[in-house]
């Protein structure tokens, strides 16, 4: 059997995976609190014609083996959870996270999920929520009659009224042993998972957590440059990859052309 047909095939498959998730990266380049992707590779298992370390017939130990490669699989897609350019909104419901942490919101079958997106909204109830309309955990009620909303770094909300200036909430955040580990709901929203481990929640600015910055939101961590480059990589390794697979087909041609 003809392993380099078989090699080349998966390698083929590993970095169509590959650009399917550096399109995916550069596609949300501009989405708030979008953490990219990065793909892992392991190689598949080893044919051992010849056994390292084997005995040979006067006694001897064999120094090296044969080992024949089957090719490669994708092992893992993980986020990456660096920092994001924080942009300036002047929104005053725009609040980006500087640091480690996420905001705990709520979804309608009244399951918890976490995102990065800072860009809230108030909707027709008053209640503080995410351009999806989920609410915050933190249950953040802003009256129509309200002049102004503050957030601080430490996630004490208030607002200005007719009446004075008055604390009406606690934005907290939440963070995670393995961040990788959380599932992608699509949305902005991550969930918990078994390999992310259970949710740590604190107040911003304490035991690590990020701070809140108003007025600012989170971008992308994709550079745009840097995926390029990966996306060119992956474009030769895939030709390659083909190369090897028509090279290999050449030379079964050439083996059913013999002629005694």
């Amino acid at each position: 059997m003809n392993l380099s047909l078989y090699s080349g095939a998966t390698g083929m498959q590993a970095q169509q995976l590959n650009l399917n998730v550096i399109s995916n990266n550069i596609a949300n380049v501009n989405t708030t609190g979008y953490k990219k992707n990065k793909i892992e590779f392991q190689d598949l298992l080893y044919q051992n014609p010849r056994q390292a370390g084997g005995q040979t017939g006067a006694g001897n130990v064999i120094p090296t083996g044969v080992e024949l490669g089957n090719g490669t699989k994708v092992v893992a897609t993980p986020k990456v959870f660096t920092q994001g350019t924080l942009t300036q909104t002047s929104e005053k419901l725009d609040v980006a996270i500087d640091g480690t942490g996420f905001f705990q919101v709520e979804r309608p079958d009244g399951t918890e999920s976490y995102t990065r997106d800072g860009a809230f909204k108030v909707g027709p109830d008053g209640q503080l929520t995410t351009a999806d309309a989920l609410p915050l955990a933190a249950g953040i009620q802003i009256d129509p009659e309200v002049i102004n909303v503050f957030v601080s770094p430490t996630g004490e909300v208030s607002v200005q009224t007719a009446d004075g200036e008055q604390i009406i909430g606690q934005l907290e955040l939440v963070r995670f042993p393995n961040p990788s580990g959380l599932k992608a709901m699509g949305g902005n929203l991550f969930i918990e998972t078994e390999a992310s481990g259970p949710p740590e929640i604190g107040a911003p600015g304490e035991n690590g957590f990020g701070v809140l910055q108003q007025g600012y939101l989170e971008m992308s961590n994709v550079n745009v440059v840097e995926e390029m480059v990966n996306m060119i990589i992956a474009q030769r390794a895939y030709e390659i990859n083909s190369k090897s697979i028509q090279t290999s087909d050449e030379m079964l041609s050439r083996v059913n052309q013999l002629k005694r």
